[in-house]
C-alpha cells in the first residue's frame, strides 16, 4: 500500500509527529506505520521561531538523520516551501524526494514580523498549480498534503472559506486537506461533505475520539508539536525538581525505576 493509499483507509492514518532521531526510533518502536516532521518541534529544538526559521539546509540534514534510524515513510512538514517563487519550492521538493520522502505538507499561511497571515486563495492557488505542474514535469510523485490555517487563526467564517479553498485547492493538484484547529463534529462533517480530498485534522484537548472521527470520515490525524510540548514540560519539571530537592529521586522514579 503506498502513502497514498494509507489516506484512503476506512480507520484514518495516525501520523507520529518527530522531531530528531530519538523520537523517530521512538514513534518506529511503539508501531506506527508513517512518521512525520513538525516544524514547530523541530525549531523551538534547535532554538529557533516557527515560520521558516530553520533553514531549509538544516530540514534536509535532519531528514537524512532520519532516514538514517528508521525505515518508515516520511513526511515533511515544508511549511511554505522555503522559497519565494513555484520554482525555487519545487527544486526544494525534488531534493527531498531524493532523500526518500514520500510526501510534505504546504501552508497557504506565512509568517511576517512574527505574525502568522493567510495568503490571498488565487495567489495560493497559482503557486499550487506551478508547483504540482513542476512535479508533473519532473516525472516525480509526491503527496501534497495542503494546510489551511483558517481555523488556527480564528478568522470569520472559517468553516465557509476553509470549504471554498479546499474545493480550490483539490482542483489544483492536492492531495489531502490538513485543517488544523478545526474539533467541532459538525464542521469536520461540513468540510468532509464539502471536500473530496482526505482530511487531515490535528490533535487538540477537545478533539472527538478517533472513533468519531472515523465515522465522520476524517482521514489523518496528526499530533503537531503537541508531545514535543508535553516532553519540554516534564523535562523542566524533572530541572527544578532535582535543583529544589538536590535529589535525582524524581528522575529515576519518572524513569521506571
Amino acid at each position: 500500500m503506498n502513502f497514498a493509499q494509507l489516506h484512503q483507509q476506512a480507520e484514518p492514518l495516525l501520523l507520529a509527529n518527530v522531531w530528531d532521531a530519538a523520537s523517530a526510533r521512538a514513534a518506529t518502536s511503539a508501531g506506527y506505520a508513517v512518521i512525520g516532521t513538525s516544524s514547530a518541534a523541530i525549531a523551538d529544538t534547535l532554538g529557533y521561531a516557527d515560520g521558516e526559521g530553520v533553514s531549509f539546509a538544516d530540514l534536509k540534514t535532519l531528514v537524512a538523520r532520519l532516514q538514517a534510524v528508521t525505515d518508515l515513510p516520511l513526511t515533511v512538514d515544508v511549511e511554505a516551501g522555503y522559497g519565494e517563487t513555484a520554482s525555487e519550492v519545487v527544486d526544494n521538493l525534488l531534493k527531498l524526494t531524493d532523500m526518500g520522502v514520500v510526501g510534505v505538507n504546504l501552508e497557504d499561511s506565512v509568517v511576517r514580523n512574527g505574525m502568522r497571515e493567510l495568503l490571498n486563495v488565487d495567489v495560493f492557488v497559482q503557486r499550487l498549480a506551478d508547483i504540482r505542474t513542476g512535479l508533473k514535469e519532473a516525472g516525480v510523485e509526491l503527496f501534497l498534503n495542503v494546510r489551511t490555517d483558517t481555523f488556527l487563526l480564528g478568522i470569520a467564517n472559517a468553516l465557509t472559506e476553509t470549504v471554498s479553498r479546499g474545493r480550490c485547492y483539490a482542483a489544483t493538484g492536492a492531495d489531502g486537506l490538513f485543517v488544523p484547529g478545526v474539533t467541532d463534529e459538525t464542521d469536520i462533517a461540513t468540510i468532509v461533505a464539502g471536500v473530496s480530498l482526505p482530511l487531515n485534522v490535528m490533535c487538540m484537548p477537545n478533539l472527538p475520539s478517533v472513533e468519531k472521527l472515523t465515522t465522520l470520515g476524517v482521514k489523518r490525524i496528526s499530533m503537531g508539536n503537541f508531545l514535543h510540548s508535553r516532553i519540554q514540560q516534564t523535562l523542566l519539571q524533572l530541572f527544578v525538581a532535582v535543583r529544589e530537592e538536590k535529589s535525582f529521586q524524581r528522575v529515576f522514579a519518572y524513569a521506571g525505576h
